[in-house]
């Protein structure tokens, strides 16, 4: 008797592990980040900028296409120019003897808008932003408590560094700046110009002179300088779908 007993106890035992099992799904495991090289991770490590904290960009962000990466462009530009190709998504520094230190970006509407020749005459750490009056009477709720401004800092849509766009005495309003949204990062949005992670665009500020000259490419342009002279240009434009902005991101 106390033998049947005992059976059908681990029996019941055995069914209760059993129905357990079913119950809760193994659960998959997540995706690894991929390993940086240690000259990337040193780059967008975390850092201190003046007074501000500023994170580091996590692995899962750092494509091969976005990073930091030095290549060979061939153009007439003189080093120190900078040379945007929003169709690209991609922002060049050029350096001598046919090479560039490249950038991923993300392009907003107005970034696509923009092409031609401007310089830089100035640019500001932190700087605070305020919204176009355009913005606020489109958009009360969301940009009606900012109609006095924003001060500078991470949540600051101009994020670390902005560098502002003139033609002559013009401001053309067309920023390069840096973002806390790195998902952007790669990618077309549907508002703002030209944005960098903070790491590339405080690097960015620290080469470039007062009144750099900047080469904005047009759509027809798109792909020039990362071919020899006279080569075919790859139709290699990456999908032009666009991501929302967070948080009224320029």
């Amino acid at each position: 008797m106390m033998t049947q007993f005992r059976r059908h106890a681990a029996h019941r035992l055995a069914l209760v592990f059993a129905l357990a099992g079913c119950a809760v799904p193994d659960q998959p495991l997540s995706p690894a980040e991929p390993v940086l090289e240690p000259g990337i991770a040193a780059h967008y490590a975390a850092l201190t900028d003046g007074e501000i904290d500023v994170p580091s960009v996590p692995a899962k962000y750092l494509s091969e296409r976005n990073i930091r990466r030095e290549v060979d462009y061939w153009t007439d530009e003189r080093p120190g120019t900078v040379i945007v190709d929003p169709w690209q998504r991609f922002l060049y520094y050029i350096l001598p003897e046919n090479r560039a230190i490249r950038y991923g970006v993300a392009v907003g509407d107005e970034g696509r808008a923009f092409s031609g020749t401007a310089h830089i005459p100035y640019s500001r750490d932190w700087p605070s932003w305020r919204p176009t009056d355009n913005m606020i009477r489109e958009f009360p709720d969301q940009y009606g408590p900012l109609r006095d401004g924003m001060a500078g800092g991470l949540n600051n849509p101009l994020g670390a560094r902005a560098l502002y766009l003139h033609r002559g005495n013009r401001d053309t309003f067309y920023r390069i700046h840096g973002t806390s949204d790195m998902g952007s990062i790669g990618n077309a949005t549907s508002a703002g110009c030209i944005r960098m992670f903070h790491q590339d665009v405080i690097e960015l500020e620290g080469l470039m002179r007062s009144g750099a000259r900047v080469v904005v490419l047009t759509e027809a342009e798109s792909g020039k300088g990362t071919v020899l002279p006279g080569a075919p240009i790859p139709s290699n434009i990456p999908p032009t779908a666009t991501i929302p902005p967070e948080g009224g991101q320029p």
